[in-house]
Formats: structure tokens, sequence, C-alpha cells
């Protein structure tokens, strides 16, 4: 397996890290789901960078810090909080089936990720900046995942009822160094495995900057930065949760619930 992530740095950019308003939000939206799901758990567990942040969302929760090997027992839980980490997980897969061994049956998980739309005029604009004065491209944003493809990995991983959203979040700068500045507050900057291992040339930023000006500013001369929050759900299985029908089991017809004539489907005949 090709290592993503410099686990080292990242353990050093989450240590810096001083700005939350990401993740408050991201949290915010956590407890309006628990509280939708209008059910008590009892045996709650958040792997998070930032416990203090849940101190008052799932009061009394314990946490663990994100590893690539979680310290979890098997069935223990029925509630798993993985708290927007998952986009640096050098093993995904992994680490939702680990979530999902950590559930007692109908436990439920929730899973929080930046998602593919993150920064894409931030990569953009270096990618252009690079190649232009280079010839070449560094790793500089962690890759992320699509939704379509994050979703089918809940059901990989062995959950049930799996869902998977998204919520695009659009963030103002009065430049793309003000964006990178926040990047690195909120310990997100590049803990890439295959990252430059040198400073990047002035020039790179420089050019960068003026991209981003030109093609992502507000007529105030503001720049926009999207910043996709997917969020997963799935439900360790049990035999209490609705199943699917069998295939040809069906009591009813569809047409008859549409109001409609059924018209038999036409085949040829040699």
């Amino acid at each position: 397996m090709q290592t993503l992530t410099d686990t080292l740095a990242l353990s050093r950019n989450r240590a810096r890290a001083t700005e939350m308003f990401l993740r408050e939000r991201v949290a915010d939206d956590v407890q309006e789901r628990l509280e939708e799901v209008n059910r008590s758990f009892t045996s709650p567990l958040i792997v998070t960078p930032t416990p203090t942040l849940w101190a008052q969302i799932v009061p009394d929760a314990p946490t663990i810090p994100v590893t690539e090997t979680l310290p979890v027992t098997e069935a223990a839980h029925d509630l798993l909080i993985h708290d927007l980490s998952l986009h640096w997980a050098n093993d995904l897969v992994g680490q939702l089936v680990q979530s999902r061994r950590a559930l007692a049956p109908d436990g439920l998980f929730i899973g929080t990720l930046f998602g593919g739309q993150t920064l894409h005029q931030l990569r953009t604009c270096l990618a252009e900046a690079e190649s232009r004065l280079t010839g070449g491209l560094s790793p500089r944003i962690a890759p992320m995942g699509e939704i379509r493809d994050l979703g089918g990995l809940l059901q990989r991983a062995g959950f049930a009822l799996p869902v998977a959203d998204s919520d695009t979040i659009n963030v103002s700068y009065t430049d793309a160094f003000a964006l990178m500045r926040d990047l690195r507050a909120m310990g997100e900057a590049n803990a890439l495995h295959d990252r430059l291992r040198r400073p990047t040339r002035p020039r790179v930023l420089l050019d960068a900057a003026k991209i981003y000006a030109q093609h992502f500013a507000d007529p105030d001369g503001r720049i926009t930065a999207t910043f996709e929050v997917v969020t997963l759900t799935g439900w360790a299985p049990a035999a209490s949760q609705p199943q699917p029908l069998r295939p040809g089991s069906a009591t009813a017809r569809l047409a008859d619930a549409l109001g409609t004539a059924e018209t038999p489907l036409k085949t040829d005949q040699n």
C-alpha cells in the first residue's frame, strides 16, 4: 500500500493548530444529526485530534487520538464519531472497518472528512503556476474522495444502511496568502509523504496568488475557497434493522400505485 500521509508531519501540524472555525461548524452539524436520530447513546466514543471541542456536544464521551491502528475494543460502543480526519488516512477502508468493529450491533457511525471539491481553486492555481515555472508538479494538496466513491466504501467496510452526503462551505479571504496561513492555523497544511521537502520558490506562490485573484475573486477583490465536508453515516449490522425485500417478493404492482396502465415489454421475434 502506498503511503499517502506523513503521520509525523500531520501530528506536528495539528499540534500547532489554533484556528477551529471549520471543526466547530462540523461538530455542530454532527450534534444536529444526533438530535435527529432521537436515541440515547450510553457508550459513545469519539476519534478526534481536538477532544476539547466535543466536551459539550457529547458530554463525558471518551476520546482517542487518530492513529492508523485505533485503540478500540470490539463491540464496545453504540456510537462512534470519527472527526474530520479520514481524508488524511493512509488506509481509509481500514479506519472504517476498525470503526465498525468497535460498534455493538445497531451502533451508529458518523465520520466526517473533506471531500473532492475541497480547495479546488487553490489546487488549480498552484498546479498552473508550478508547471509554468518549473515544468513539473509536486504534491501539495491531499487527494480527497468523491462522495459517490466514499458511500461505496461504507458498504465495503460492512456498514448497514450507509449514507454519504456533503455540505459545501465557501470561505472568503483577502488573498491566497491569507488562505494558506489559515490552512496552517487549522493544522491542514501539506503533510503528504511525497511532498516537496525544500521551500517552495517564492515566484511559484506569487504567481499562484495572481492566478487565484484573476479567476476566483469577487467584485471586492476577495477570493473564495471551497471546503466540501462529506459526512458518512452507517450502522453496525443487527437483526432488528430493516432488510431489503427478496427480488420477486413484491405483493403490489408499481402501475397500480401510480394509477397507470401496465404496458407489456415488446420483444423482437425472429
